[in-house]
């Protein structure tokens, strides 16, 4: 019995969808050179673009898509113009996520394709947790570099095979946060003045983790003591393979809770002794993270990251 032929690779499908893409979004649309990642309570950067033209199609329209299933993830890809000089854009509204049970590959699938669609530069947002004590909840950082917590245990995103129509087996990642992307923040920071509000602009590390619980108290501490300044589920991936096709990265984390890192309160302390059950429950759950304030925090500083990304890729369209 002959066998089964194997599965189509990822550059197959990769270009399989690539191929679906350009014969479907609009011809003034289709050759985008920057993509937009939008996380957790983000999407609202689709309002950065011009009303039309617009092209906007659910994933689960687009051949070999991820599915996202996470609240604050709308799914859907939108193509259109943005800024003075209508650079074309193409923007993911929401994310797979490795905590969902995706395998790393699907998980940076969008990434192969947006190489494959001419993508050379991608901004990459998402909501993550501030273990820097000096970070407030609604600043914004500049990534300048990560901790790959999975991939440094094996759940690496190029593990396998090297895909060599997209880079080398080794792809060097001290480079990985584009300076030159990050002077434009800066500049833009200024140019709207951004600075003057309570809102703060940092650059820092951030720390990926699989999830999809949040960190334990003592897991910050390890995470701050590594060097991390904020922690979230997502993005580093997403990164590593894009640098690892050539494409160009600038990161955004909006920081929507401050991580807690102060120990647990032992079970013997005087203070605690006296307190009912209610009190104690509200005792320990200062400052633990939910969702729902997550999305929240995201609303309230949505439109200074939409102001600030406009602003870079209005400038980058007229350098």
């Amino acid at each position: 019995m002959a066998a089964a032929p194997a599965p189509p690779g990822v550059y197959q499908r990769a270009s399989e969808t690539a191929d679906y893409l350009r014969s479907t979004v609009p011809a003034e649309l289709r050759s985008p050179k920057v993509a937009i990642v939008c996380g957790s309570g983000l999407g609202g950067l689709a309002d950065t673009i011009h009303a039309e033209p617009v092209f906007s199609t659910p994933y689960s329209n687009v051949p070999n898509f991820p599915q996202s299933t996470v609240v604050g993830h709308a799914g859907k890809l939108i193509f259109g113009l943005i800024g003075p000089a209508k650079l074309p854009v193409m923007l993911l509204v929401g994310r797979a996520h490795f905590y969902e049970g995706h395998e790393m590959e699907l998980v940076t699938f969008a990434t192969r394709v947006c190489k494959l669609m001419g993508i050379e530069t991608m901004i990459v947002t998402n909501a993550a947790g501030g273990l820097n004590p000096d970070y407030e909840v609604g600043d914004i950082v500049l990534l300048n570099d990560h901790l790959n917590m999975p991939g440094l245990m094996g759940f690496h995103p190029l593990r396998g095979p090297n895909v060599d129509e997209f880079g080398v087996r080794f792809p060097p990642l001290s480079d990985a946060y584009d300076l030159e992307l990050r002077q434009r923040v800066h500049k833009a920071w200024q140019k709207l003045g951004l600075g003057q509000a309570k809102r703060r602009l940092h650059e820092g590390v951030y720390a990926f983790v699989s999830g999809p619980s949040y960190e334990t108290r003592a897991e910050c501490r390890m995470l701050r003591t590594f060097g991390a300044d904020v922690v979230g589920m997502s993005t580093v991936p997403e990164i590593v393979v894009a640098r690892h096709s050539g494409i160009r990265v600038l990161a955004f984390s909006l920081v929507t809770n401050k991580a807690v890192l102060e120990a647990s309160t032992r079970g013997d302390e005087a203070a605690i002794q006296n307190m009912s059950k209610q009190e104690l429950d509200e005792y320990l759950s200062k400052g633990k993270a939910n969702h729902e304030e997550v999305l929240e925090a995201g609303r309230e500083a949505a439109k200074d990251m939409q102001a600030l990304v406009k602003q870079v890729l209005s400038d980058l369209g007229a350098a």
